[in-house]
């Protein structure tokens, strides 16, 4: 059964045109807790294998491998994306500091499967992946694909398989021409609520840049919850995972329709919150921290 990746902006910033910012400060400092399920919760080093459906450009594809690659990697200052990543370390079951690094990579740049794609279609392209315990196959669509579901009630997704070769997986599309402001906010003018100025994005690529928040998002749920029996809040087929109950919080002081007090490149006047490898620089989103019950942001 997969887990969307409902982004729940539009409830937030429609519920912000209807409260102050003090108000909306008073509800976030209410404790969150996303109960344990008693099941498996993936730990020790976790292999991400990608799935590249459509054309994505080498630099767009460099994007999101360094920040793959971010996650375990200790060279980056911080506040870093690999300090981020460790919050998934304090679910149970995790042991030490949890690692991924990237395994696989297939592309598919000739569409075998067409430019609309249902669910279970993105089931059989996760399937191409190593079907192994540890392992997430991530299938990510490029900018001109249609993904059941996708724009209209999530902007990504994950999952698992049943059987003897069980695996989980997720899937990322790039929301660049079908829905930036639905998905790739707070880089885009929100479709709904306060208009206030994008931010710039890190990488200067609004949809992969997107992709990177929402795979973020998808890949922590994966992690605490792989089989739809971890951590979560809610419905078993609607849950709040570990940072899906943070949405739209990025910094310190974030209220719905503003993502928080993030840092801001001198250069490129782009917003971020982590260093990455390469020097790269990235905004991901809170994760819920299950030592404080709190949503943990880099900074």
């Amino acid at each position: 059964m997969a887990c969307n990746y409902h982004f729940a902006l539009l409830l937030s910033l429609l519920c912000g045109t209807a409260t102050s910012t003090a108000t909306a400060a008073l509800v976030q400092q209410q404790p969150l807790v996303l109960k344990y399920h008693n099941g498996a919760v993936l730990k020790g080093t976790v292999t991400v294998n990608l799935i590249w459906y459509g054309r994505f450009t080498p630099i767009q594809r460099s994007i999101i491998v360094d920040f793959l690659q971010s996650l375990s990697s200790g060279k980056a200052p911080l506040p870093s994306v690999a300090s981020w990543w460790k919050t998934t370390a304090k679910y149970k079951g995790g042991v030490g500091a949890t690692s991924a690094i990237v395994g696989k990579q297939i592309l598919d740049e000739n569409y075998s499967l067409g430019k609309s794609l249902k669910n279970f279609q993105i089931v059989a392209l996760a399937a191409k992946g190593d079907r192994t315990n540890g392992a997430v196959n991530v299938v990510l669509t490029a900018k001109d694909v249609a993904v059941e579901g996708f724009c209209m009630n999530r902007c990504g997704s994950h999952g698992s398989t049943r059987g003897p070769t069980r695996f989980a997986y997720a899937w990322v599309g790039n929301s660049e021409t079908q829905c930036p402001g639905y998905c790739a906010w707070p880089f885009h003018q929100p479709l709904y609520g306060p208009q206030g100025p994008p931010l710039v994005a890190p990488n200067g690529d609004v949809g992969v840049d997107g992709i990177v928040i929402n795979l973020a998002t998808v890949l922590a749920g994966t992690v605490t919850n792989p089989f739809n029996n971890g951590y979560f809040q809610g419905s078993a087929t609607a849950p709040l995972e570990a940072v899906s109950a943070c949405t739209g919080v990025f910094g310190s002081g974030a209220y719905p329709g503003y993502a928080g007090n993030l840092p801001i490149d001198k250069t490129t006047g782009a917003s971020y919150n982590a260093h990455g490898v390469n020097g790269r620089k990235y905004l991901v989103p809170a994760m819920w921290d299950p030592q404080t019950s709190r949503c943990s942001t880099p900074v």
